[in-house]
């Protein structure tokens, strides 16, 4: 489930104009031994953020103070592409992600973004290159999943897409198993019904 519901988010957007980060980048193969979700943000991204003894690497987009935890990631094509590990996902939210803007994402990646309360939002290349401009400017981003609009300081206000069941889940803060009960709730009720009348040991 979500961690939170997912209404506005406001904030700083960091710029990675790079095509094709894959999962191993946002998180690396030798963490995925670690189970618990909790804590993981500290390794997103972890081999471009930290030097082999330890130390932060300067100039890294992640280690500059206006973007250290940012509520918003705009990238080049195919974010998120690779293997499919949802711990990429999980080590984003952790980070403080609630949104990655890029001109397409890994199929796998882009579902686990909306199952774990983070919006994918896919436009035209150009609309990226105008936003990844106004991010690197530190113009305020906000994401508005109510009204499916982002706004930038300075920018016409861009509309984008999320099916309507995918958008009901994050303002809701629902998992899989909500999403099936919002949608069958009454079938299924009928069903448990007739299943009480037509073999009624099941519920002895």
């Amino acid at each position: 489930m979500p961690a939170e519901r997912f209404l506005t988010v406001s904030g700083p957007a960091a710029v990675m104009r790079e095509d094709n980060i894959d999962t191993d980048i946002i998180f690396p193969a030798r963490f995925l031994l670690i189970t618990a979700r909790a804590g993981l943000g500290r390794y997103a991204f972890h081999d471009r953020r930290y030097a082999a003894d330890g130390s932060e690497i300067a100039g890294y987009v992640l280690n500059d103070e206006r973007f250290r935890n940012p509520p918003v990631i705009v990238a080049g094509a195919n974010f998120g592409s690779g293997s499919s590990r949802e711990q990429a996902v999980w080590a984003l939210h952790g980070l403080g992600v609630r949104a990655v803007i890029a001109p397409g994402f890994g199929e796998i990646f882009h579902g686990n973004c909306l199952r774990n309360g983070i919006v994918p939002i896919a436009l035209r290349r150009e609309t990226v290159a105008a936003l990844m401009d106004a991010a690197k400017a530190g113009r305020a981003f906000t994401v508005d999943l109510e009204r499916q609009e982002l706004a930038v300081i300075g920018l016409p206000v861009i509309s984008f897409a999320i099916a309507p069941e995918q958008r009901l889940a994050l303002l809701n803060g629902w998992d899989e198993t909500d999403q099936v009960l919002n949608q069958h709730g009454p079938e299924i009720a009928a069903f448990e019904q007739w299943q009480q009348r037509a073999q009624p040991w099941l519920h002895a």
